[in-house]
C-alpha cells in the first residue's frame, strides 16, 4: 500500500482493520478484531461496574421499568445488536432525561452507534453528553468516540481531507483536555497517523504541479509540508521535490539548502541521494544558506 491509501469501508472494515496500516507507520497497534470486551478495549465505553447506574429493585416503580428497559439494551449490545441496542437507549433516555439512567444511555448509545458504523449519530451523541455533562468523569470517553469517528472516516489523499482534518483535531482534543485518561495514549498514536495522512495529500497535489512544470505551484505545497508537517514521514521527499523545483526555477541557493537540510538530517535516505545526484549533475552540490526560510522552518521545530 502506498503512502496515503488508508481508507475504510463502512460496511466491511473496522476499528482494527487498520492495524497493517498502523504498523507500517512504526505506530503500536492492538488486537484483531472489532469486539474485545468492554472491560479491556479502550474504544468500549466505561464499564457500568464503576460508573453505570445501580439496579433498582423496587418493584412497580419508574426506575425499576427504566432500569428494565437499560438491561434489556445491555443485553442486546453484548449480543452485538446495535441498532436494536441503540433503539432501547435512546427510549431510556426519552423517558426520563436528565436522570442517571439517561446519562449512561446517552454514552451507550453513542458505543451502539458507533460499533455499527452509524459515526453521525455516534458524533452526535457524544456531543449531547458532552454539552450535558461537561464535568463528569466519563467526558472523555465522549471526546474519544468523536475522534475515532471521525478517523474512521479517513479516505485515500485522492480525496477532500476535510474528515481527516476533523479527525486530527479531535484527537489532539483528547490528549489535550484528558492527558492522563486512558485514552490520550491511543488518541496521540492515531493523531500521528492522520497527521501524516494530511502531509500526503498536500505531496500528491505538489507532485501533480511538479509533473506539468508548475514549479511555484508546486513549491508551496511543498513548504506546507515541512513547515507544518516536519515530523512526517513525508518530509524527507518534500525537501527532495524542493530541491527539484527550485532548480527548475533556476533558484540554485534554495535547491542546494533544500538538499543540505535534507542530508543533514536524513544522510543515509534515498531522497537525499537523488538530491545529491540531481545538483551534480547541474555542477551543484548541497550548500545550506542560513537566511533561507527552510533553513529557519526547520530549525523552529524539533524533529523525532
Amino acid at each position: 500500500m502506498s503512502n496515503g491509501t488508508m481508507h475504510k469501508s463502512l460496511s466491511s472494515v473496522g476499528f482494527f482493520g487498520r492495524v497493517a496500516v498502523v504498523l507500517a507507520y512504526g505506530l503500536l497497534a492492538s488486537g484483531c478484531s472489532k469486539w474485545i470486551s468492554l472491560e479491556d478495549d479502550p474504544k468500549a465505553p466505561p464499564s457500568d461496574k464503576s460508573s453505570g447506574p445501580k439496579p433498582i429493585l423496587a418493584a412497580n416503580s419508574d426506575n425499576d421499568s427504566v432500569g428494565k428497559i437499560y438491561s434489556e439494551a445491555q443485553i442486546q449490545l453484548r449480543e452485538k445488536n446495535y441498532e436494536a441496542a441503540a433503539k432501547k437507549f435512546a427510549e431510556v433516555e426519552r423517558q426520563h432525561p436528565y436522570s442517571t439512567w439517561a446519562r449512561r444511555a446517552i454514552l451507550m448509545s453513542a458505543y451502539a452507534q458507533y460499533e455499527r458504523n452509524n459515526y453521525d449519530a455516534t458524533i452526535s451523541a457524544s456531543k449531547r453528553f458532552i454539552q450535558l455533562y461537561p464535568g463528569n468523569k466519563d467526558t472523555a470517553y465522549a471526546y474519544y468516540l468523536i475522534g475515532l469517528s471521525y478517523y474512521e472516516q479517513i479516505t485515500d489523499v485522492g480525496r477532500d481531507q476535510g474528515v481527516t482534518q476533523k479527525a486530527f483535531d479531535a484527537l489532539n482534543e483528547v490528549s489535550r483536555r484528558f492527558p492522563d485518561s486512558k485514552y490520550a495514549e491511543n488518541a496521540k498514536k492515531k493523531a500521528v497517523l492522520a497527521k501524516d495522512h494530511l502531509a500526503g495529500k498536500e505531496m500528491e497535489v505538489g507532485r501533480y504541479y511538479l509533473k506539468r512544470h508548475a514549479y511555484i505551484a508546486a513549491v508551496n505545497r511543498f513548504k506546507i509540508v515541512v513547515k507544518d508537517y516536519q515530523t512526517t514521514s513525508h518530509t524527507p521527499e518534500a525537501l527532495m521535490r524542493l530541491t527539484e523545483a527550485y532548480l527548475a526555477l533556476g533558484i540554485k541557493a534554495e535547491a542546494q539548502t533544500a538538499a543540505a537540510v535534507l542530508g543533514h538530517n536524513y544522510p543515509s535516505s534515498q531522497w537525499y541521494k537523488d538530491s545529491y545526484v540531481l545538483l551534480k549533475s547541474g555542477g551543484l552540490a548541497p550548500r545550506e544558506n542560513k537566511q533561507s526560510w527552510i533553513s529557519q522552518a526547520w530549525n523552529s521545530v524539533a524533529v523525532f
